[in-house]
């Protein structure tokens, strides 16, 4: 990874088209847990495209985590680890039945006392291996694509925001790939070149974007499940990719990102297409649907996502809607 002089020009507007996105992933997938008691009737409800019909979609600690990630950059156009310790504590005790997992239970309200003892409180978790879930990187798509004019940027940045909760290296790797991944996507949006006949030409896809992630993610299993998921046939089905390379079941990084950055990376320009598939893995839903959500609306937004859909969703606070 290369050294980091200046700081990229921010991305705002792509920022908050991933926060939007994220969370409606995140309220989304959530709404798929009560029915998991019977796995068949859920899968078949999913691949009917069944919109669940009970109103509000709230979101979870993904979402709320995301929003204290996006409220640091916001306020110091990077990841101040101190700041975002504190953030991230805060927002917990405001709120600690948002679904938080048991190491964020132990870890945060320590941190609301003192900040910056993270670095030592973080590396005592799980008998001092530091934490490898997926928390890190269900929370950091708004970071990569505020950082969308430099993926290494987003990487290193990526990388400090997963060391304050995560210290196990897979724990900030799967930080590292969605960060990029969003960077890379939101990359694409820009004001379309006008052609010679004077209409605007789309921008033409990324290519390889999973290739492009697992450059730059650092060795282990997370990169080891990007590889895989780069090799499956065209033909698998989100079901065959979920059972292949894990669907956050396991509540890790290396079971999480690789399946959820492929479902993003077949659906690049089609947010509900994403969220459905997304959804097809079953597992940890909201969290995979976060990440799908938050990687694939940094380029789509969500303008073109059913009102009735937004209207269940649980609104965001005031403050993302004026990042521009």
């Amino acid at each position: 990874m290369r050294t980091m002089t200046a700081t990229p020009t921010p991305n705002p507007s792509a920022a908050r088209r991933s926060i939007e996105a994220l969370a409606l992933g995140d309220a989304f997938g959530e709404r798929w847990f009560p029915l998991f008691r019977d796995r068949r009737r859920a899968y078949d409800e999913i691949r009917a495209r069944a919109v669940p019909e009970e109103s509000p979609w709230p979101w979870t600690d993904d979402t709320a985590m995301a929003l204290g990630v996006l409220s640091v950059l916001n306020d110091h156009g990077k990841v101040d680890q101190p700041r975002l310790a504190q953030t991230l504590a805060d927002t917990f005790l405001s709120d600690p039945g948002r679904g938080y997992g048991s190491g964020m239970h132990e870890l945060l309200p320590s941190l609301a006392a003192a900040p910056t003892s993270w670095p030592s409180a973080t590396r005592a978790l799980f008998g001092g291996e530091g934490s490898l879930g997926n928390g890190a990187a269900m929370r950091v798509a708004p970071l990569g694509a505020w950082f969308s004019a430099d993926p290494d940027h987003a990487a290193e940045q990526a990388r400090r925001s997963a060391e304050v909760t995560h210290a196990h290296p897979q724990g900030i790797a799967g930080a590292v790939a969605v960060a990029v991944a969003a960077s890379l996507t939101a990359g694409r949006v820009q004001t379309p070149e006008p052609a010679l006949d004077g209409s605007a030409s789309a921008p033409e896809p990324a290519p390889d974007l999973l290739a492009r992630v697992a450059d730059r993610t650092p060795p282990g299993p997370v990169r080891d499940g990007l590889i895989h998921a780069i090799a499956l046939p065209p033909t698998t089905t989100p079901r065959q990719a979920a059972d292949l390379l894990g669907s956050g079941r396991r509540i890790r990084a290396d079971d999480t990102v690789p399946f959820a950055l492929w479902c993003a990376a077949r659906h690049q320009d089609d947010l509900i297409a994403a969220l459905w598939a997304t959804a097809e893995g079953l597992g940890d839903v909201d969290t995979t649907c976060a990440i799908v959500g938050g990687v694939v609306g940094a380029g789509t937004g969500v303008s073109a996502v059913p009102a009735a859909w937004l209207g269940r969703r649980e609104p965001l606070p005031a403050w993302v809607a004026a990042l521009s």
